[in-house]
């Protein structure tokens, strides 16, 4: 198991401290930095600690990476070729640094004889400072690491400086944000890409045959939507296996040619799945209050996606009961099924296991590629 946090946040160094750790500002940095989280030993926090003292490392111990002495994936080759003893060479991983370090521990996890090791990309929505998103992980960990229903065994979780408030007029600078993010996630896409092409280009080393996965929440949707206006078509490799887009607060015209951003995802993974809910309150204060009545792709579904039925399904949450978190957040707000609802963790789960649409239980089919879960 492996729990990385890939964040263009600030890096201080807090007083009385000896490590840099992540910013809960509100500022970004041009590209990602990358963190290892971890959970060897990890006990949950006594409920009755003050909230001051329930910060940073706190919260979840976390040892961020080095940047890389070289740039391309050289080296790691390298490291791979000696560990086989196909290589004499003086470098071991601990010379790796930044995506080198960590698409290495990757590889050798994922190459392992386990048949369940897939990885989740994970990208939050808006109204997280540093320490809600470590937070984040805990819950991530829980439902999709440690269930034995899912098959993920790896978490990349995408930090990005989101406001701390629900006020609504944040959303602005969220909006900003999540463009300088999606930009940085690009070239990690890219980085892997080449990662890829620098590994597998020496026949010694065979690909490990797990998949990877992308899940975007709410406003996360438009980082992602950032990422893929940056993408070139002719760069593009189909590297994800399932994209999975919770409550997106993009407009439901994100499909169309024109806005030339998520119809290139057919282009990057094998299937995609839109989670909506009709009753999303958040999306509806969204649709009121800063997207001058553009319908949400969470809340309204998408506009024409008739060209891309075969691959884009649609399931409609609505209906759903809120049995795990039933806090007036989660039962008034209806934009967290993923974390408030069985009935829509078992669907995922089944998605993620790449299970055929048409099969997965707990749906009631509307049309070719529309669904709805069901009681």
């Amino acid at each position: 198991m492996s729990v990385f946090i890939l964040s263009n946040r600030k890096i201080v160094r807090h007083k009385g401290e000896k490590e840099d750790s992540f910013s809960n500002d509100e500022y970004s940095i041009p590209n990602f930095r990358i963190a290892k989280c971890d959970f060897e030993g990890y006990k949950e926090p006594a409920t009755t600690r003050k909230k001051k003292d329930y910060t940073n490392r706190n919260i979840l111990n976390y040892t961020l990476f080095s940047e890389p002495e070289k740039q391309g994936y050289e080296e790691v080759l390298e490291v791979l070729l000696g560990e086989k003893g196909l290589k004499k060479s003086n470098l071991t991983a601990d010379n790796l640094g930044g995506t080198q370090r960590m698409f290495y521990e990757l590889y050798k996890n994922m190459s392992s004889t386990k048949k369940r090791s897939d990885v989740l990309l994970f990208i939050h929505g808006y109204a997280y400072d540093f320490d809600d998103e470590l937070k984040a992980i805990i819950d991530l960990k829980k439902l999709f690491i440690d269930q034995p229903e899912s098959p993920i065994e790896h978490i990349l979780f995408v930090s990005w400086p989101a406001s701390s408030s629900l006020v609504p007029l944040t959303y602005f600078d969220d909006k900003a944000s999540s463009i300088n993010s999606g930009t940085s996630l690009m070239r990690l896409f890219y980085f892997y890409t080449q990662f890829l092409k620098d590994i597998f280009s020496n026949r010694d080393l065979a690909p490990c045959n797990q998949r990877i996965h992308l899940m975007a929440h709410s406003m996360g949707n438009r980082v992602l939507q950032s990422m893929l206006y940056s993408l070139k078509r002719e760069n593009i490799l189909r590297v994800i296996d399932q994209v999975l887009l919770l409550n997106a607060d993009v407009t439901y015209k994100v499909f169309d040619d024109s806005e030339d951003s998520f119809n290139k995802l057919p282009l990057l993974a094998n299937r995609i799945s839109i989670y909506l809910n009709r009753k999303d309150t958040i999306l509806g204060i969204s649709q009121f209050t800063k997207n001058i009545l553009t319908p949400r792709l969470g809340k309204n579904g998408p506009g024409d996606i008739e060209a891309l039925k075969d691959i884009v399904s649609v399931i409609d949450c609505t209906f759903i009961e809120n049995d795990l978190k039933k806090t007036l957040k989660f039962e008034i707000g209806n934009h967290w099924g993923y974390l408030s609802s069985s009935q829509v963790q078992d669907d995922i789960f089944q998605n993620l296991n790449g299970i055929d649409r048409n099969l997965i239980t707990g749906r009631r089919k509307e049309t070719e590629n529309i669904f709805t879960i069901i009681s």
